[in-house]
């Protein structure tokens, strides 16, 4: 299992991630460019001493990442129509979320494998993207677990 950055923009959500990434065996990329170095003194601190126990993998692109990446590529959006509970994960797949801003371009959007949603109350717009990379996470693990 993995998760994919696109173009992230604040390092705290990024370290968050990669601690996350470490604590579930998970390998983490990220889609250049971003908003900060990875020696981001706010990226260490949010990942704390569990960003070398992460195996991160940097893109100069979407186009080079997807060439080079054999599993399916399903992208969390505010925009698509499926749950993300409705889809079933497989070992392999990777876990993609946009840029905290914007999300991703329309061709990044048609490229995705999948597009789901985590589902919300009505009136708000989003979760913070280091807490919607642990929930869709922890339920693509708890699915292959289950299955497994």
């Amino acid at each position: 299992m993995n998760i994919c950055l696109f173009e992230p923009e604040i390092a705290q959500n990024a370290g968050a991630i990669a601690r996350l990434c470490a604590c579930f065996g998970a390998g983490l990329h990220i889609i250049e460019p971003a908003s900060f170095i990875l020696d981001n003194r706010g990226f260490h601190r949010a990942g704390m001493d569990y960003i070398d126990k992460v195996d991160i993998q940097l893109h100069s692109s979407f186009a080079e990442f997807k060439q080079g990446y054999n599993g399916r590529v399903i992208l969390f959006d505010t925009k698509a129509k499926t749950a993300y509970c409705d889809v079933s994960y497989m070992s392999d797949d990777c876990l993609l979320f946009g840029r905290e801003s914007c999300g991703v371009p329309d061709e990044v959007y048609d490229a995705c494998d999948e597009r789901v949603v985590i589902t919300m109350v009505a009136g708000v717009r989003s979760l913070n993207v280091a807490m919607s990379a642990a929930i869709a996470l922890s339920e693509a693990t708890r699915q292959i677990k289950h299955t497994a």
